[in-house]
């Protein structure tokens, strides 16, 4: 069964945790996991230029490391980077330890690409695994962002048309919208991510970094 918007009893086990940005404009705050990655962020940024929208893009370290200047492209558009570990580990399957030593890795590399280290930078936990005490632990120096609408565009039984269909049904003013500019995204990604993007303009919404 896909989850497309985290129950309200779940959330609130995160207090932590933002997942929505609620307010009385129209803006949609979309996020972008696991890049940079040649082969589709780029194509994400023309995307997003063709409507002046910022994005979240929620960083891998190794990706960072092997793609220094596609990360730097994003935030001379304008956009937001932010942590997703370094090696995209689950929280629920490393102790904590090991997952904070992960996180503060991907943040070294995140502070080499950053005009100036931000005081509370983001962090999303790889597939939204992460423990109350973890969300508690990491909530000293990160503000962890999990999300409001799951879009599935990785999902390859996930037809594309349905997938875009979901995005916009459960997309509301202020919501924080995952996508992914990865490899296994790429077909529903490339088929939701334009027509998301003009179905939303053309309802007057704005598109903003987090």
């Amino acid at each position: 069964m896909r989850l497309f918007r985290m129950p309200a009893p779940v959330r609130r086990l995160l207090p932590d945790c933002l997942w929505e940005m609620p307010g009385p404009d129209r803006t949609l705050y979309l996020t972008f996991d696991d890049g940079p990655v040649p082969e589709e962020t780029p194509f994400v940024l023309a995307q997003l230029a063709e409507y002046d929208a910022r994005a979240t893009f929620f960083c891998v370290g190794e990706n960072l490391v092997r793609h220094p200047g596609i990360a730097r492209a994003a935030l001379a558009a304008g956009h937001r980077l932010a942590n997703h570990t370094h090696h995209h580990i689950s929280g629920w399957s490393h102790s904590q330890a090991d997952f904070l030593t992960d996180v503060a890795r991907c943040q070294q590399e995140l502070n080499r690409l950053l005009p100036a280290p931000e005081a509370r930078p983001l962090l999303r936990p790889p597939f939204g695994r992460i423990t109350r005490p973890l969300a508690r632990a990491l909530s000293t120096s990160h503000q962890v962002v999990m999300w409001d609408v799951l879009t599935y565009d990785y999902d390859r039984d996930f037809p594309a048309s349905q997938c875009l269909q979901s995005a916009i049904r459960h997309s509301r003013p202020g919501s924080i919208v995952v996508f992914h500019d990865s490899v296994k995204a790429r077909r529903n990604l490339r088929y939701v991510l334009p027509r998301y993007l003009a179905h939303f303009a053309g309802l007057g919404f704005r598109f903003a970094a987090l």
